[in-house]
């Protein structure tokens, strides 16, 4: 067996240096792996562990010429590298394989094969996965693999190998390439008439696939001729962003609205029946409306529907000029999943149905936001920012963002002097439970009578103690001292914001809480401290008292984030501002709806279940981990059409007022009285699943196990045999 020198002087043989190279593929950050190889870009070479790259350097020296590959294959089943040339890889979105050259390490017999007189070579998908995210086309190739995915046209990966194959899939689907952007074919000639395009019906495209047909046209072609107006939608109920608006408390009494390009003016309607001033202007439907500065304006789903870039710019600037407090902005940022008739034009798209989209991507809409604007725009959900023209309120809105929920106690003892106060301690009740803390002399004035009554409200207080359970008012106090924490912790990865930048409530929030804003952000940075320690943060796993808890795992559905133990809470939040940081191309997933925390590594998944209420079983169709060490973010779709780990037990996943939970805990129930959920191992996976049930003679209806229709009666009284304690539905 030959032995290798290495850097040290010791040496090792061959199968030592295969054993260390299969190690290092496994916990490589970058790179592609499948069953029994491992994938990488020559680019990203340099980047590998120093264990790769001496073993890839063995296999060099029994080439006869030097060669330029695309990617090496690093075999983990046996001692082999092979050279792949993709002479088009960064041009061509699918390269064909040209040529493979394999090294056997063992014997160091070269063998080749060569595909350029292959009418059917084989091609490369998903070429993000064999770079390093550094690389400059990056965000490109993982922009085309998200559009792909999302139509389903990588599903069944076995069928797209080839050339053939692979065309054949964009056929299926009625799309083709151009360039590293998928178009629906349209036949047109060279003279075609420029379309007339209904503005009007761009209403609710799902944009964010960046599908576009090419529009086959001379060079002297006219613009198309844009129906702005028709783009307003009839609406019978608040749109989302104002909706998202009056959930935030951004309207209080008095608050004045405006929407800039209200179209028929439904959202102006409702505001004005829930009891706010308001008005809107459109170039259309209201051009005589005075375009007036009120504390909030809207800019509800305007820029994305105009083709001219100028246009869309002023239509933004003009939008903040009239605002006094916020602006809300919105915008679609998916596209529709039925893309034929699509013709790109400028930077967006015009539809089958005539329309013009602009297709932004969640984190593109922020940046293009904060350079018009030059701001610091907030998210609050799909495609929807707040732009705050005071800091002060920003600040103080990004920090209510981190407030839990909490309850008023309930009165457990008779107190006399309580019952005779009740309704004139009931606003100092709600306010502490709000808060945490008593109201500063700056905040009496609501309660000047309990001041007159009481001669202090420290004395009121006491009262209301006696009433009450003193310990529930001291958890209140700490979950709020935890709100702010996190939130300070978290501005660490940004700009940690000035004292005099918090309204006068936070910052009096603060110094009764911590004592000195010193203090609270030295507590924030040593709890930061606290989340690297794997000890710590698997013992809050298995103490929650949410979620679903595996022997390394906690499981939570994305709506019990705000009722997790504050240092998950802070854990889950590095997590996905991290990514959000490092990964603005791709971004944390806006459709992951279960997080997964594991319990001896620092890492979180992100989860995504597309029918996590309808399905009793839903299929795991995407993951994204983050890695918390180096900040490594990596990802892995399932083919919905193979054999995708299916979840179980959802109502563990949830808090009681989730609305489906008495349907999800009833499911569970009756799993557990079938026993089909014994063999965890078995039932992970779709098929593992169904033959458990074909096993138990058992079938679903929705959320309800019941016998099969053609089940075998001397099976089901054996499997009824088995379990005779259980009670069978």
């Amino acid at each position: 067996m030959e032995r290798v020198e290495l850097a040290t002087g010791a040496s090792k043989t061959i199968e030592q240096q295969f054993a260390d190279m299969v190690a290092c593929c496994d916990r490589s950050s970058i790179g592609k792996r499948l069953l029994g190889a491992f994938y990488i870009h020559i680019s990203a070479l340099p980047s590998l562990d120093s264990t790769l790259q001496t073993y890839e350097q063995l296999a060099r020296r029994y080439l006869q010429e030097p060669i330029a590959p695309t990617l090496i294959k690093f075999s983990t089943a046996q001692p082999k590298i092979s050279y792949l040339l993709y002479p088009d890889c960064e041009i061509d979105p699918h390269p064909a394989l040209e040529q493979s050259i394999q090294v056997d390490l063992s014997t160091g017999l070269v063998s080749s094969r060569d595909y350029r007189d292959t009418d059917n070579p084989p091609v490369l998908h998903r070429k993000e996965n064999f770079i390093a995210p550094s690389h400059p086309h990056y965000s490109e190739f993982a922009a085309l693999t998200r559009q792909q995915d999302r139509l389903g046209l990588l599903n069944n990966s076995r069928e797209l190998g080839t050339r053939f194959g692979w065309q054949q899939r964009l056929a299926a689907h009625h799309v083709e390439l151009h360039g590293h952007r998928l178009a629906c074919p349209l036949r047109a000639s060279s003279n075609r008439t420029p379309p007339k395009i209904d503005r009007h019906k761009a209403a609710l495209v799902r944009t964010g696939h960046r599908l576009a047909c090419p529009l086959r046209a001379s060079s002297n072609r006219t613009p198309p001729k844009i129906d702005r107006h028709k783009a307003a939608l009839v609406r019978t109920a608040l749109s989302k962003p104002m909706r998202s608006a009056l959930e935030a408390g951004l309207f209080t009494t008095g608050t004045t609205f405006f929407d800039y390009g209200c179209g028929h003016g439904g959202d102006v309607q409702r505001m004005a029946e829930q009891g706010f001033d308001g008005s809107g202007w459109d170039p259309h439907y209201q051009p005589d409306t005075p375009r007036v500065a009120a504390d909030v304006v809207n800019l509800g789903y305007v820029i994305n529907v105009i083709e001219d870039p100028v246009e869309r710019r002023e239509a933004l600037v003009n939008a903040w000029a009239l605002t006094q407090r916020v602006l809300i902005v919105s915008a679609q940022v998916l596209i529709e999943d039925r893309i034929r008739g699509t013709v790109i034009y400028g930077d967006g798209v015009i539809t089958r149905r005539n329309t013009f989209q602009k297709n932004y991507e969640q984190e593109e809409l922020k940046v293009y936001i904060d350079q018009v604007l030059a701001v610091d725009a907030i998210p609050v959900a799909l495609g929807i920012y707040f732009v705050f023209r005071d800091e002060m309120q920003a600040q103080s809105f990004r920090a209510s963002r981190f407030r839990s929920r909490t309850t008023t106690p309930r009165v457990k003892a008779s107190v006399q002097r309580f019952e005779a106060y009740k309704e004139l301690l009931a606003p100092l009740m709600v306010f502490v439970s709000d808060r945490g803390r008593l109201p500063t002399a700056e905040e009496t004035q609501a309660f000047a009578s309990l001041q007159t009554e009481f001669g202090t409200l420290r004395r009121a207080f006491q009262v209301v103690l006696q009433a009450t359970n003193a310990q529930e008012w001291d958890a209140i106090a700490d979950k709020r001292r935890q709100d702010l924490l996190g939130y300070l912790a978290l501005s660490h990865f940004s700009r940690r914001p000035k004292l005099q930048e918090f309204s006068s409530v936070v910052q009096n929030d603060i110094k009764a809480l911590f004592g000195g804003y010193q203090q609270a952000c030295t507590a924030a940075d040593l709890m930061l401290l606290s989340i690297g320690k794997l000890e710590i943060m698997g013992a809050r796993c298995h103490a929650s008292a949410v979620g679903k808890k595996l022997p390394h795992s906690l499981w939570v559905h994305v709506s019990v984030i705000e009722a997790l133990d504050p240092l998950l809470r802070l854990y889950e939040g590095c997590a996905s501002r991290t990514n959000m940081l490092r990964m603005a191309s791709n971004g944390r997933p806006e459709e992951a709806n279960v997080i997964k925390f594991h319990c001896g590594k620092p890492k979180i998944s992100y989860l995504v279940y597309p029918e996590f209420d309808a399905d009793p079983h839903p299929a795991l169709y995407t993951s994204m981990q983050v890695d918390l060490r180096d900040l490594h973010v990596s990802d892995r779709d399932y083919d919905p059409e193979d054999n995708p780990p299916v979840l179980h037990q959802k109502d563990l996943l949830v808090l009681s007022d989730y609305p489906l939970y008495e349907k999800f805990a009833k499911l569970n129930r009756q799993e557990k009285d079938w026993g089909l959920l014994e063999d965890w191992q078995q039932i992970s996976e779709r098929r593992g699943w169904q033959k458990c049930l074909e096993d138990h003679c058992a079938e679903l209806k929705g959320h309800r196990v019941v016998w099969q229709k053609d089940a075998d009666p001397y099976q089901i009284k054996l499997i009824r045999s088995a379990r005779p304690r259980k009670t069978v539905e």
